[in-house]
């Protein structure tokens, strides 16, 4: 009798999130050497991009209102970010970071003032900016914050890398953000969990993935309660509150990670017209409410 073929895994934890990479072989070898790449590139980029630590935002951010030459591969992400300002008509914005500074998703319940939020709104705008690439120069007290689009990227590059180092199939999972090389080993598609946004650790429903990437966007882990009302983390850089009527989780399924988390997250940024823009959009999406 045969015996199961079972994936090779390696898990570890990058952006503050738990990761795994899953590969359909039976050379253990083989599986560390996929798992230790996967897991160094995407150690890289959160270094290398990271607002916690030394950094190149950090860098970025600490000479707002001067003129910053960046690397190549920043230039490249910038240029990304400028393309969704302007194909979210402003919603997505990677200077909205400094919303942070008013809005504490921790669970205490507490609001900020509308003049709170007013003050803040006041380092927040894309067009603010001055980007001539490879040269960025914020206006004094902005920042950027790369969060929105990272994992996405750190997907897509891992997952790069792995088909230059060998033809098998794998999975790469970065927090939930994930990508296939293709069918697995016998032919069989890969199976996904879509998380239940009610009682985290569930099962909301199954996906079959034989090709492409998913990627997940919503509230479902950070929010505040205030009076009966949710708040979700994700806001509006241009009031500076919480996207009204915004879906509790968005899934879309697309050809790359970064594809799929741009979606997604323009999707969420339209609030309750999140259905109708996927559906423009023709993408195989799961919208939960």
């Amino acid at each position: 009798m045969a015996r199961e073929r079972k994936d090779l895994s390696t898990n570890f934890t990058a952006m503050a999130s738990p990761c795994v990479v899953l590969v359909d072989s039976s050379d253990s070898l083989l599986g560390e050497a996929v798992g230790d790449l996967v897991k160094s590139e995407a150690l890289r980029i959160e270094m290398k991009f990271s607002r916690y630590r030394p950094s190149v935002v950090t860098h970025i951010n600490e000479h707002a209102g001067d003129a910053v030459l960046v690397d190549e591969e920043s230039a490249d992400l910038l240029d990304y970010a400028a393309l969704c300002y302007r194909l979210s008509e402003g919603l997505f914005d990677i200077t909205s970071g400094v919303l942070r500074r008013v809005w504490k998703f921790d669970g205490t319940g507490t609001l900020p003032t509308s003049a709170r939020v007013q003050q803040a709104l006041e380092f927040v705008g894309w067009h603010r900016v001055r980007w001539n690439r490879p040269v960025l120069q914020l206006a004094p007290g902005m920042e950027i914050d790369f969060g929105g689009i990272g994992k996405e990227y750190a997907v897509d590059r891992a997952l790069a890398l792995v088909q230059k180092r060998t033809p098998v199939p794998v999975l790469v999972n970065l927090g939930g953000d994930l990508r296939v090389t293709g069918l697995r080993h016998d032919g069989a598609p890969w199976r996904v969990v879509i998380e239940d946004v009610d009682r985290l650790g569930s099962s909301a429903g199954l996906l079959e993935l034989s090709h492409g990437a998913i990627a997940t966007s919503g509230n479902t882990h950070r929010f505040l309660e205030k009076d009966g009302i949710r708040y979700g983390h994700v806001l509006n850089p241009k009031s500076g509150w919480p996207i009204d009527e915004a879906p509790r989780s968005i899934t879309v399924h697309a050809d790359t990670c970064t594809e799929a988390g741009q979606l997604a997250k323009l999707a969420l940024l339209r609030g309750a017209g999140a259905e109708q823009f996927l559906e423009f959009e023709q993408v195989r999406a799961w919208c939960i409410r």
